[in-house]
């Protein structure tokens, strides 16, 4: 019994100290990083010397920067359970072509960043079970027809950052598992029509940065689990119509960056998972009416840098989910239709700075309940009208600057009290009586605007330069005294010049419903009783009334005052003609009869001289 005790204790302390001694004789290799003896990752490390080194239970090894020139035929020999093998910024630029004939069992291959200018024919051929291959960041310029042939197996295949510049139409023929194939950043030109048809199970593809200038129709008809398609930063001109119908599934399109000036009607239907589309920077001139499907699940959407002068009404109506929305830096966008962001509730973020905006509709953003920025900056909106931010009760933070603006209804922000960041600079405030509801908010919500002390006054001369919140009251009392004024509707063809005027009795301090008919005419009593009619003559106070007399201006009676005016000109200056003439004669007579009446008083002297 003591012996088996005794034994028992020994195979005990033999189980607890064999770790450690196994430990102790296989040490990371310096200038090595070990997750477990199976997995090594070095940096600066001669490749050929770890390879000679490595362990017989090393599954994982990633070289870096290991300056190794070639692969021979026997580097990678008796590495049988080597199964992953990166050798990456290692200045490599030849790999044989029977590498791998005696590592079969290898999945994942990594030769990113190196020289590799060519690759030998069928050189992963013996690689059967091969799921992952990186090419990317070499000097790949040509990649032959045969070279993946076999590899049912892979699911990634990286080719992206060389000088590719044609692919064989059946290059990716039989490469039936791959999940994610990139392209991105070669010199690829054209892609044959038929180039994916194999990969019915390809989730992402890269092809960015290229030299595309045209996608061929039906190019992607058979990628029916894509997921991610990025084209952007190409030379493509042109989208065939319908050419992304197939792509159910799609995710994430880009094609931002490229040379479209059109787009297909109804080019993004069938794509109601899509959460991301970018079509920004094309120098787009205009959008068909039906262009976007349902697309519930994007959050945000740029469209910037194009040539737009103005978009379709429904352009976002089915982009219900859209959050932020950057619609902006289009230097041609001049007009945006009132129905625009009808239908919109969960957005947040509204961005339509750097357009060429003049005029925005009342009701542009009345649907925009839940939004909290507005940026408007950097247009030229040379006015607002009074109601059009009264729904945006959420609105946290504006931006008004670098407009045409010279003044604003002075209730404009009254019911945006959440706002807590404005900003009003760089306009052309006109401080006259105009501005005065302003200026009494600005003093009372000084607070709010950021930039309070760059809102300055451009005139009247007199206040140039003075800021709006330090105006006071006093200095608008004139404007209770001022002559009344106002414009009236044009003269409508019924109206007659005998017709008997009528009394209207105006408010002056109701607002106008109808645009047209606006008028900011100032008023120094309650009551204002107009006599119709379209030209102002005089006015008259009585009683605490103001009759105010207008002229009818047909076009006949202006051409009849005018003939009187000049025959009255004329006849004037007929007149003076005639005065200046008659005083010429009355001065000629007048010498000659002083002359006259000199000879005879001659006369009569040398008379007298003669009788003496």
């Amino acid at each position: 019994m003591m012996d088996f005790c005794v034994k028992g204790f020994l195979w005990m302390i033999f189980i607890l100290l064999t770790p450690l001694l196994l430990h102790c004789n296989n040490v990371c290799p310096d200038l090595c990083q070990c997750r477990t003896l199976s997995y090594i990752s070095c940096s600066g490390r001669s490749a050929t010397d770890m390879l000679q080194q490595l362990g017989v239970h090393t599954y994982t090894l990633l070289l870096d920067k290991a300056n190794m020139n070639d692969i021979t035929e026997k580097s990678l020999a008796d590495k049988t359970l080597l199964l992953r093998f990166g050798l990456t910024n290692s200045h490599l630029h030849t790999i044989h072509p029977l590498a791998f004939h005696v590592s079969p069992q290898l999945k994942s291959l990594k030769f990113t960043g190196n020289n590799l200018t060519t690759l030998p024919a069928r050189v992963f051929s013996p690689l059967s079970v091969v799921e992952e291959i990186y090419l990317d960041s070499n000097q790949l310029e040509v990649i032959g027809p045969e070279m993946f042939e076999g590899l049912n197996g892979l699911i990634i295949l990286d080719l992206s950052s060389n000088r590719i510049r044609n692919l064989p139409p059946d290059m990716f023929d039989g490469l039936t598992s791959l999940i994610i194939l990139n392209l991105g950043r070669n010199n690829i030109k054209t892609l044959h029509p038929t180039m994916f048809r194999s990969l019915t199970k390809l989730q992402r593809l890269r092809i960015y940065h290229n030299e595309l200038e045209l996608l061929e129709g039906g190019i992607f008809d058979q990628l029916v689990n894509l997921q991610s398609l990025n084209l952007h930063h190409n030379q493509i001109n042109h989208l065939p119509p319908q050419v992304f119908w197939s792509l159910g599934n799609l995710t994430e399109l880009t094609l931002s960056s490229n040379h479209l000036q059109y787009v297909p009607s109804k080019s993004f239907y069938n794509m109601s998972e899509l959460k991301k589309l970018t079509i920004y920077s094309n120098p787009l001139l205009s959008l068909p009416d039906e262009l976007m499907g349902h697309m519930p699940h994007i959050t945000q959407f740029y469209l910037y840098n194009t040539s737009l002068t103005s978009v379709p009404g429904n352009l976002f109506s089915n982009m219900s989910g859209l959050v932020e929305l950057n619609l902006h830096l289009n230097d041609e966008l001049r007009y945006l239709p009132p129905d625009l962001f009808c239908c919109l509730p969960n957005l947040k973020k509204l961005s339509l700075r750097n357009n060429r905006l003049k005029y925005l509709h009342p009701d542009l953003f009345h649907m925009l309940t839940k939004m909290n920025i507005l940026l408007l900056n950097d247009n030229k909106l040379s006015r607002l009208p009074g109601n059009i931010f009264q729904d945006l009760t959420s609105v946290v933070t504006m931006d008004l600057k670098n407009n045409n603006l010279n003044s604003l209804p002075g209730d404009i922000f009254l019911s945006n009290t959440v706002l807590k960041s404005l900003t009003l600079s760089g306009n052309p405030w006109d401080c006259d009586c105009a501005i005065r509801g302003l200026t009494r908010w600005l003093k009372q919500n000084v607070h709010v605007v950021l930039d309070r002390d760059d809102v300055i006054c451009h005139n009247p001369l007199f206040k140039l330069l003075r800021h709006l919140h330090s105006l006071l009251e006093d200095e608008f009392s004139y404007c209770d005294e001022k002559r009344a004024t106002t414009i009236l509707q044009t003269q409508t063809d019924s109206y007659k010049e005998t017709e008997t005027s009528h009394y209207t009795s105006v408010n002056p301090f109701q607002k106008s419903t109808t645009l047209e008919t606006t008028t900011y005419s100032k008023y120094f009593y309650d009551i204002l009783v107009v006599h119709q009619g379209p030209a102002y003559v005089h006015h008259k106070i009585h009683k605490g009334w103001v009759s105010v007399w207008f002229l009818p201006s047909g076009s006949a009676l202006v051409g009849s005052i005018m003939f009187c005016y000049i025959l009255l000109l004329a006849m004037g200056l007929a007149l003076v003609l005639a005065a200046i003439y008659s005083m010429h004669r009355l001065n000629t007579a007048v010498d000659k009869l002083k002359a006259k009446c000199a000879h005879g008083e001659e006369h009569v002297m040398l008379s007298g001289l003669v009788h003496t």
